[in-house]
């Protein structure tokens, strides 16, 4: 293996990871996801109605994931030599706290966080194996739950 850099054999030799970009997008994914915890967390306090029990769950549950989600991109991360921010994107807050509003914002939520994925993954496609697979099980991840919040939504339009 070369000194420094991330080459994979599939198919041959594959191009050199950008490590500083793909660090760079790490560190917005773990950012991202870190705001998720919050955000969800004030959805599961926020949510009211004949269904908050189950949706109080789905978005703590969500809030866990968002963590654990946070926490493998950072292991990433310092894999490839970053150092992770300490710092979490404004989080907007709308003031709207009707079900379908707080599932509407978590799709939102999703939907960005599969960009950022998708962005991981032009990154490192065809440089590295390891984190273009980690990029398209996240992605997949991520679009498992705007399905279910697409589906959640279908009583509310």
């Amino acid at each position: 293996m070369i000194k420094n850099e991330l080459i994979t054999i599939l198919g041959g030799i594959m191009q050199k990871l950008d490590s500083k970009k793909t660090i760079n997008i790490l560190n917005e994914i773990l950012k991202y996801e870190l705001a998720g915890v919050v955000k969800y967390t004030h959805f599961a306090l926020m949510v009211t109605g004949p269904n908050r029990i189950t949706l109080d769950k789905f978005f703590k549950e969500q809030a866990e994931e968002s963590l654990e989600h946070a926490q493998a991109a950072g292991e990433l991360l310092t894999g490839l030599g970053g150092h992770p921010e300490q710092t979490i994107p404004n989080i907007e807050e709308t003031n709207q706290h009707s079900v379908k509003n707080l599932l509407m914002e978590s799709l939102h939520h999703e939907e960005k966080a599969v960009s950022l994925y998708k962005d991981l993954l032009d990154c490192s496609e065809n440089k590295s194996l390891y984190v273009e697979e980690y990029s398209r099980e996240m992605i997949k991840q991520e679009e498992m739950h705007s399905v279910e919040l697409k589906k959640m939504l279908r009583d509310y339009n």
